[in-house]
């Protein structure tokens, strides 16, 4: 599995758990996690989009 796809996954993951947990400070730190993994997606696969355009 590529990278972006695990990541993006862990966020569906991280949400899951922060929409059935009834702690609101656990499900704030969910969603942070969540917001963290797509941005991690997105970084990789920016730099993967820059790597192609400079072959």
């Amino acid at each position: 599995m590529k990278p972006t796809k695990s990541l993006r996954k862990q966020a569906e993951k991280a949400e899951a758990a922060a929409r059935r947990s009834e702690d609101t400070e656990h499900a704030e730190r969910m969603r942070n996690l969540a917001d963290a993994f797509r941005a991690q997606a997105d970084a990789l696969k920016a730099i993967r989009k820059r790597g192609k355009a400079k072959k």
